[in-house]
């Protein structure tokens, strides 16, 4: 009985965290929502600086936002969960501990004295790297798609009923979002051209889902994302392309 009396505290304890909310006009700002996105806000610009810190950074920010996207099947929210925003902080985690590695082996190899901080030289994706991306993102789109209507129709929301957008766009976001961070852990330029084709659609998606602070980070990131892209490509131009972390090591060998 004292274990499940505990149980029911920390449940009750987890709800009122993710509900804990400012009132702004007409919209509740949760704290952990905002929290979230600043914390995702710090790990781009950790990111811009080529900094292995913003692989860590960045996975503290997945966990608590995929929390606050999933706020109303846990009962703390009455927002609508989107199962795409949800989802994609989980492939966040998976890519950034590979990002994190390839970051770190890098800088070990390549950037030990480089008194800036910086993990890698960043690159231009090839033409076959490019046209595989594209496939797996328009091809990913359509079958997440499925996958997230199928996901609906089995736990349907009371207070939110979709409109056929809702699906396209999450899904856009979930695989696009994918994408981008891959093609951040490769060293790609294109990776910033990639968080620009998100933020085309997570802008107009996150105000009408009620996901404000979501919102105006894309609207904000949509910004520095142009300024970290110029940054990316001068260091592209001006340093010594990286050698991958395997080859570097069987050279050494």
């Amino acid at each position: 009985m004292q274990a499940l009396a505990l149980a029911d505290d920390a449940k009750n304890v987890f709800q009122q965290t993710l509900d804990a909310s400012i009132p702004i006009g007409p919209y509740q700002l949760h704290w952990t929502e905002l929290v979230g996105v600043l914390i995702g806000l710090a790990s781009a610009y950790l990111g811009m600086r080529r900094w292995v810190w913003a692989w860590p950074v960045g996975i503290i920010a997945n966990v608590m936002l995929f929390f606050v996207y999933l706020g109303a099947l846990f009962g703390a929210d009455e927002r609508v969960p989107l199962f795409g925003q949800a989802g994609r902080q989980v492939f966040f985690i998976l890519t950034s501990l590979y990002g994190w590695w390839r970051w770190s082996q890098v800088r070990r190899l390549n950037h030990a004295d480089d008194v800036s901080g910086a993990a890698i030289t960043p690159r231009w994706a090839t033409v076959r790297e490019r046209t595989a991306v594209l496939v797996f993102w328009l091809v990913g789109t359509v079958v997440v798609h499925q996958v997230f209507v199928w996901l609906w129709n089995l736990a349907p929301n009371p207070f939110f009923t979709p409109e056929w957008w809702f699906y396209w766009c999450d899904a856009w976001i979930f695989v696009g979002s994918i994408v981008a961070t891959y093609a951040m852990a490769r060293g790609w330029n294109e990776f910033w051209l990639a968080w620009i084709g998100v933020d085309l659609v997570g802008v107009p998606f996150g105000f009408a889902t009620n996901y404000v602070p979501t919102a105006v980070l894309y609207s904000f990131y949509g910004l520095f994302v142009i300024y970290g892209f110029t940054q990316w490509v001068k260091a592209s131009r001006l340093e010594k392309p990286d050698t991958e972390p395997q080859l570097a090591g069987t050279a050494t060998s």
